[in-house]
């Protein structure tokens, strides 16, 4: 999901995206699974830290979306 969340931030090719945790979520239905990401420049500096959402309904039609977002 890395590519995704590249593209949708516009992230440039030579920062690299550091996977910096995960955890999951039940509530309402929902199944979610959080994974955070440090945006680091080539220097090692972060840059911006962003959380992906994959989330899942636990009744039918089981719809999934996965949204992303910039926290700092």
């Amino acid at each position: 999901m890395c590519e995704a969340l590249r593209n949708k931030f516009n992230i440039p090719v030579d920062h690299t995206l550091v996977q910096t945790g995960t955890k999951w979520e039940q509530r309402k239905g929902q199944d979610t699974d959080l994974t955070m990401y440090d945006q680091m420049d080539p220097e090692g500096n972060i840059i911006a830290k962003y959380i992906e959402r994959d989330s899942t309904s636990m009744y039918p039609p089981c719809g999934r979306s996965i949204t992303y977002e910039l926290v700092k």
